[in-house]
């Protein structure tokens, strides 16, 4: 870290007179091993490091990037960013962020034990997960894929507007996505365990979840048309709410991209919907401590008891929305600052999903989707879908069923939420799930 550091200072001194600078540098240590038929399928280590220069003088930007920090070229990188500040259009709200006097929070992020651990040890790691689901059940016939995959990241952000920013990070994961067979049919099933150490990753769990996932779909039919309670599994409302969240971004906002632009204040869902993006919360795969302008991340309530108070900000969409960053700069090394949530979780209410399901007389749990992303317009709302799961009856999980479309709108879907789960899950991705009922739901099947 000092390292980096000591080069963003050095490019920082560059800085002439009359000109905004940002500089952010990026140090990244990636292993990815995937399993398959009791051998390593591939083996990838990576090791990248860049940074990306800003520079904005009298409201132009100018941007360059470069895969290295070789002292030569970031020179050269600074004079090509100033280039670049010739052809930018003049904007009223473009500046570099400056300190907005929220102290970061203290976070226990990074894991050395993880810069330690030995290849080996990573690659029996994903032949060991890919073991335990081949042999869990007869039923399994095969493995689409038995992973390890851990990262190691530095980062650094400094401005000539006093912001000096630095962050460690080390996460890694388990994921099996497995095949199961019977009578001609083939059904498919996924498990995971995160971390932010090898230590923290529980390879029988994550088996014994794809296991579970993928057998108990065997002997799925098309279910009949109805309205119905569904109930979404964590894995599923993980996917839903990193669709809301993306409606909740300033820029989508700004641009006339979102559902919600104009409905800051207004109910927007049941209230029992508090929505949070909190990327101070350690237990999140994505934790930080500051966001990609340097600026502290902190926690905010996006929506609560059902009312939408805030959208997620950098400065620049901050600033032209007349308010300030809300700390939610998302960015690599090769790209100017965006928008984004970071960890997004609804609050959790106190049953299992088991405690739900036998409330519900006639109902699915929707275990898997696809088509999520295409099928979803972030403008209107539209939601359509297709899955997969289990029927409800009276309480109890009944016949598997697939091959069904689920269909209603975002807003509605928010409205009809029945209930929120106490089963809380982090994932590897930026926001968690949990059990989600939602009341009168088109499911459109025979």
């Amino acid at each position: 870290m000092p390292e980096l550091l000591d080069i963003v200072d050095h490019v920082l001194a560059w800085a002439d007179d009359g000109e905004q600078v940002e500089v952010c540098a990026v140090h990244e240590r990636e292993t990815e091993v995937r399993a398959y038929e009791r051998q390593v399928e591939a083996l990838t280590v990576a090791e990248s490091q860049g940074i990306g220069i800003r520079v904005v003088r009298d409201g132009r930007q100018g941007f360059a990037h470069a895969g290295t920090l070789d002292l030569d070229v970031l020179a050269e990188t600074l004079a090509e960013a100033r280039d670049n500040v010739a052809f930018a259009t003049p904007d009223e709200w473009c500046a570099v962020a400056e300190p907005d006097g929220v102290a970061p929070v203290e976070l226990d992020l990074h894991r050395a034990s993880l810069a330690d651990h030995p290849t080996e040890a990573k690659v029996a790691a994903a032949l060991e997960l890919e073991r335990l689901v081949s042999d869990a059940d007869p039923r399994i016939v095969g493995v689409e894929s038995a992973e390890y995959v851990d990262s190691i990241t530095e980062s650094a952000v400094v401005t000539t507007t006093g912001i000096r920013s630095t962050s460690r990070e080390t996460g890694c994961y388990l994921s099996a996505y497995v095949l199961a067979g019977g009578d001609g049919e083939t059904q498919t099933g996924f498990g995971f365990s995160i971390g932010r150490e090898p230590g923290d990753l529980d390879p029988e769990r994550a088996a014994a979840d794809a296991v579970e996932r993928a057998t108990r779909l065997l002997g799925a039919v098309k279910p009949d048309s109805a309205r119905l309670t569904v109930v979404l599994d964590p894995w599923v409302s993980a996917q839903f709410l990193g669709i809301v969240g993306s409606t909740l971004n300033g820029e989508s906002v700004l641009k006339g991209r979102s559902l919600f632009a104009d409905r800051l204040g207004e109910e927007v869902g049941a209230s029992s919907l508090t929505l949070v993006d909190d990327p101070t919360n350690v237990a999140a795969f994505t934790a930080t401590a500051s966001d990609g302008e340097g600026l502290a991340t902190r926690r905010n309530v996006l929506v609560e008891d059902g009312r939408l108070l805030r959208f997620v900000h950098n400065n620049y969409t901050g600033r032209r929305s007349g308010g300030a960053s809300t700390g939610s700069a998302v960015r690599g090394y090769a790209s100017t600052p965006g928008v984004g949530i970071q960890a997004l979780v609804l609050t959790p209410g106190t049953r299992t999903q088991a405690e739900i399901v036998a409330d519900v007389a006639d109902g699915l749990l929707v275990q898997g989707v696809s088509g999520l992303h295409s099928g979803v317009n972030p403008v209107s709302g539209d939601f359509s879908t297709g899955a997969e799961g289990l029927r409800i009856r009276e309480g109890a999980l009944a016949e598997p069923v697939r091959e069904f479309t689920i269909a209603s709108t975002i807003q509605k879907m928010l409205q009809d939420v029945l209930e929120v789960g106490g089963d809380l899950e982090w994932l590897p991705m930026r926001t968690a799930g949990v059990s989600l009922v939602i009341g009168d739901v088109t499911v459109s099947g025979a």
